[in-house]
This record gives structure tokens, C-alpha cells and sequence, in this order.
């Protein structure tokens, strides 16, 4: 697809760009260099200056001082256009396509196909075309006539590839693209980017998650404050490396976990099953400890905490709260029980977006401030209080809660159960599309949480996370717990045989 003869050259290089947006300085010299035919990583928390970078790139901005080449020719005024006809693609994590037009039209538009010598399109040409890249690389087809409104999150993003692919890309820059998809839909994103790269096509890859970039990528550059601090070989380095980069913290600030003894029993499910989902799961859960659950997709150990909550009613088991067998019913009955639960989806499940941050900090509480009318003072307070305690980044108590971070709304849905005077939390992949910066604050809190004498339950993918902020760590694999780990004594290696069964393959073996 792409030309190798000149591979490992240069295909970008951004020299000493300096960019001002009136008297702030987005980029104050930064440089990024990315060689031909490979999967090159950039990462910086947000504010670091990724996108200004990405859109000097993409011809959207001018940079004030520095150099921009590509493909070994300096380029004083780049435009979307110019850029394109040089060979980089950008595939964007809001998609950018017309959510009324077809899927033809999206993949064609601005370089339709005409018979030779007419204005008329090659309608039949068109088709051909992109049902043969969509055979090639996805090995699926899309009708051609329907709407981008009516697609999946993935299927727009596959629509937004194989525009570029049409078009024979040399780079293709990919921006957050996984966050919207989920683990499995990732994960043929990543296994086709791989082949892309083995065809000689160059990778730019943006993304908050640092897993991704230690799988994914050859080579990572770390933005920070408007300047690039590191490049680095990334066989040579490890998430967590990247990740003090970002925030010029050494590997152990980034989990500030404190040091607490855990009380008595909180929580103790024994023998709880959701039939086709888990079976036999049995574990105890105390004041002041912070309890992790990891596993694949489908492992059971998602479903495991919706049935804490109510979410799910299991078939079989037990779950004692502070000694009292209770049953599941519902999450409201859950509530009552001071369970908390902040799910992976905050923007859809976790916080409600047109509500102001008190409004949705007192949701769960309501009753507290009401005696028939709601004592909005009391409520500010206490609004006030939680702001100040997590250090929630907001224009103020009466901001609507979509115009916050990622990072801030994920605390704010934190505050609406601390409100609450909530007992145990669970926390459902609490650092999922926030940045670095914004997840050590997060294991602050959950640290906070454990010395406030709360149990804490966390599932989470990010197997080097919860090796950090846990006390213990369950592994689910097929329904059941495999093993546990002491946190303290495990390495992620050993965290990963078991969740991804190579444990269980040796026991079949032998």
C-alpha cells in the first residue's frame, strides 16, 4: 500500500514548533519526529499539547516559529487539502462524517469516481472499490446505502479507515480511536493496524491509554507542558515509565496508596452464581480495604458487581452486609445499604450531563436536605465541602457537569455517593478515558476512601493499576475466581497468565 523503499527515514518532522493562542503558549518548541513504516506513540496528559500538534499536522493550525516537513519537504502553510494529497490520513475520535449521508457518499465525498471524460459518477465503480477494501482488511461488508446516523461507534470508525485506505494512505494518524469502542472491537483495530504497518503504511497513535501504546507502538514521544520531555524505544520502557514522564512524578507517586490496617467485615458473598455468567464466586471484603477484580470480557467479573448492586439478580449464593444476609432486589435497596456504585460509563450511567455538579452531587441524597422543601443553602454546603475535598476542576458549583473533564466528572460521581455517606463503593473501570494526570487524583481518592475506614471494591482492565492502588486482586477467568493475589508481592506478568487462562492451559496440559 505504501512505498518502503525508504524505510526508517523520516516521513514527519516538527522542529522547535512554538504555537500562541493570544498570550498562552500551547507549544513552547516542541519537536516530534516519526519515522517511515512505523507505529509511533504520542501521549501527554490533557493540556500538554497533543491536539495543537495534531492540527499543525493536519493543516488546521499555522505554527508561530519551528519547522514542519513531511516526506523530507518543509512546508511553510499546510491545509487539509495539501495535507491529504501528501499522504496522511487522520482518523479522529468524533468520526467527522455527515451523519446523513450514506455510507457511499462518506467514503467518496471530495474524490468521487467519474467516467473517463464525463461529470457522471461511477456509481458501480465506487461499490466495487470499497467492498473490496472492507473484504480486505475487516472482512465484512457494509451496505452501501446506509445512513452514518444509523452505524455503530465501531462500524463509523471502519467507514472513516477505509475512507482513508481508498485513497492509499503513507500515514495514517489515528486520534483516541478506541474510545468508544469496546474491548473486543479494540482489539481488530489493533490487530489491523498492525498489518497496515507490515504493508509499509506509518502510524501515528494518540491515545490516554498507556497499554495500548506499550502493545501497540515502536516508538512513543511524551509531551508535556508544551514540550516534548522524552522519545523513547518502547521495548526499552514500560507503562508506568511513560506515565511518571507525563506528570514528572516518580513510578511510585503515581499510586499514592496509603498505608491502612483493615478493620471487620463488610462484605461477604459466599458461593454467589448468576446462571451463564459466574458460578461458586466467595470473597470477603473489610473496612479500609481496597479490593481488586480483573478478568477478560465475559469473565464474570463485571457481572459480578452489577449483582452487588442489584443490577443483576444472581441464581444462587449469599451476600452478607456487616453480618445481615441481604438480597440483591434492587439498587435502591442497595443504596440503603450505603452501597455506592460508580459505573464504567459515567457519561450515560455515573452523572447526569444537563444537571449542574450540585445537582448531581446531592441525587442520591436528597432526603437529607429535604423536610418537604429542599434546603438549597445546605445542599450548597455540602456541594461546596466535596468540590473543595476532591479538588473538582469546575467554573463553580452551578456548572453543568458536561462541561467537565473526563477526570472531574468521574469525581463528581464519586461525590454524589460520598454525599450519600456511602460505606462501600464499587468502582467499575474508574480511570477509563481520563488522563494520567487525572488518574493519580483518582487513586488519591480511592486511597482517601480506604483511610476513611470505607471498603472499596475496584474492577479494572489496567492490571498495573490495580496492582498499585490494591490491597488484594481476584482474577476471574470463565466464570470463576482463579486465584488471588496479594498486590503488594505480585507482578503484572503473573496477574496476566491468569486472566488470560495460560495457567489453566498448563494444568490441561500437564
Amino acid at each position: 500500500m505504501a512505498d518502503t523503499a525508504k524505510s526508517g527515514e523520516a516521513i514527519i518532522r516538527l522542529e522547535n514548533i512554538v504555537k500562541r493562542f493570544g498570550g498562552a503558549e500551547a507549544l513552547s518548541g516542541a519537536s516530534l519526529t516519526v519515522r517511515r513504516g512505523s507505529v509511533h506513540g504520542l501521549v501527554g496528559q490533557n493540556g500538554a499539547g497533543k491536539s495543537t500538534l495534531i492540527k499543525l499536522i493536519a493543516g488546521l493550525h499555522r505554527a508561530d516559529e519551528g519547522t514542519v516537513e513531511i516526506d523530507g519537504k518543509a512546508y511553510d502553510r499546510l491545509t487539509p487539502h495539501l495535507v491529504e494529497e501528501l499522504g496522511v490520513h487522520f482518523i479522529h475520535q468524533d468520526r467527522l462524517l455527515v451523519p446523513t449521508f450514506t455510507v457511499g457518499e462518506a467514503l467518496f465525498l471530495g474524490r468521487e469516481l467519474r467516467f473517463p471524460g464525463t461529470p457522471f459518477l461511477d456509481r458501480a465503480g465506487m461499490r466495487r472499490k470499497s467492498a473490496e477494501i472492507l473484504e480486505r482488511y475487516f472482512g465484512l461488508s457494509l451496505p452501501h446505502s446506509a445512513l452514518i446516523a444509523e452505524l455503530s461507534a465501531a462500524e463509523k470508525q471502519i467507514v472513516q479507515i477505509t475512507r482513508a485506505l481508498i485513497a492509499n494512505p503513507k500515514v495514517l494518524v489515528f486520534d483516541e480511536p478506541t474510545a468508544a469502542l469496546v474491548r473486543r472491537e479494540a482489539d481488530l483495530l489493533f490487530q489491523l493496524i498492525r498489518r497496515l504497518s507490515a504493508e509499509g503504511v506509518t502510524v501515528l497513535y494518540i491515545s490516554h491509554y498507556l497499554g495500548e501504546i506499550v502493545d501497540l507502538c515502536d516508538t512513543v514521544t511524551v509531551l508535556r507542558n508544551g514540550r516534548d520531555v522524552a522519545t523513547l524505544p518502547v521495548a526499552e520502557t514500560s507503562a508506568a515509565d511513560i506515565g511518571a514522564l507525563m506528570v514528572n512524578r516518580a513510578i511510585g507517586e503515581l499510586y499514592p496508596k496509603p498505608d491502612v490496617t483493615p478493620g471487620e467485615v463488610v462484605l461477604d458473598v459466599e458461593n454467589l452464581a448468576l446462571a451463564g455468567r459466574f458460578e461458586a464466586v466467595s470473597f470477603r471484603l473489610r473496612k479500609g480495604e481496597v479490593l481488586g477484580l480483573t478478568g477478560l470480557v465475559g469473565s464474570g467479573a463485571k457481572e459480578v458487581v452489577r449483582s452487588l448492586f442489584g443490577l443483576d439478580r444472581p441464581t444462587g449464593g449469599t451476600v452478607r452486609i456487616k453480618g445481615e444476609t441481604v438480597l440483591s432486589a434492587d439498587p435502591a435497596a442497595a443504596t440503603r445499604r450505603r452501597l455506592a456504585l460508580v459505573p464504567e460509563d459515567r457519561r450515560r450511567d455515573g452523572v447526569a450531563l444537563d444537571l449542574t455538579v450540585t445537582e448531581n452531587t446531592t441525587l442520591a441524597s436528597l432526603d437529607r436536605f429535604s423536610r418537604g422543601l429542599i434546603d438549597r443553602s445546605a445542599e450548597r454546603r455540602q456541594t461546596e465541602d466535596l468540590v473543595k475535598r476532591l479538588e473538582i476542576k469546575t467554573d463553580g458549583v452551578d456548572a453543568l457537569v458536561k462541561t467537565l473533564s473526563g477526570g472531574n466528572q468521574q469525581k463528581v460521581a464519586i461525590a454524589k455517593w460520598l454525599s450519600r455517606q456511602s460505606e462501600i463503593y464499587l468502582l467499575d473501570e474508574p480511570t477509563v478515558g481520563v488522563d494520567i494526570a487525572a488518574k493519580v487524583e483518582i487513586y488519591r481518592l480511592i486511597g482517601e476512601l480506604a483511610e476513611r475506614g470505607a471498603a472499596v471494591l475496584v474492577l479494572s482492565s489496567d492490571i498495573e493499576e490495580l496492582l498499585g492502588v490494591t490491597d488484594r486482586i481476584l482474577v476471574f477467568f470463565r466464570g470463576r475466581v482463579t486465584r488471588e493475589f496479594p498486590s503488594s508481592e505480585t507482578s503484572p506478568g503473573e496477574i496476566l497468565a491468569d486472566v488470560t487462562g495460560a495457567h489453566e492451559t498448563l494444568r490441561h496440559a500437564g
